[in-house]
């Protein structure tokens, strides 16, 4: 017997594939779509502090007109001159400053990004070993700032 897929709300052809449809009539089956509705809801902000604890909530506040927050966050400036600069020129070996790592991190909670191994360090220690792995990843790295990258984690 045959797998058959429980709760699929795409229309199935004679052949058994499976097509969304164009028409306007069938749009409105996808509201109540199980694509559509989220199983483990997570409660959260939409924009203006309106708060929705359940899926429900949810939909009705977009019906209002709510949506969620435009708000991006902000990327740290790729600069390598000046006073806020987050990297290195490739004169000085290219790869990010530790003040930039510094600022990634705190723009990014979680984030595990360190600075580059450079200096001399013990055979099998955890350095030597980021450091063996970055040399593997950037082998084929050709371009100006990349060979400074490497150079400056000796590699």
């Amino acid at each position: 017997m045959a797998y058959k897929q429980k709760n699929n709300p795409f229309v199935q052809t004679s052949c058994g594939r499976r097509y969304a449809p164009l028409n306007h009539q069938t749009q409105q089956t996808f509201k109540d779509s199980p694509l559509n509705k989220k199983e483990e809801f997570k409660p959260h902000n939409m924009y203006d502090r309106q708060y929705a604890e359940t899926y429900e909530e949810h939909l009705e506040l977009k019906e209002e007109g709510y949506e969620h927050s435009p708000y991006k966050k902000k990327r740290i400036r790729k600069t390598t001159k000046g006073k806020g600069r987050n990297f290195r020129s490739t004169k000085e070996g290219a790869g990010m400053t530790k003040k930039g790592v510094k600022e990634y991190r705190r723009k990014n909670p979680g984030s595990k990004l360190k600075t580059a191994v450079t200096g001399k360090v013990k055979k099998g220690s955890k350095a030597a070993k980021r450091r063996k792995s970055f040399c593997a990843r950037s082998k084929g790295w050709k371009g100006e700032r990349g060979r400074a990258a490497r150079r400056r984690w000796k590699c």
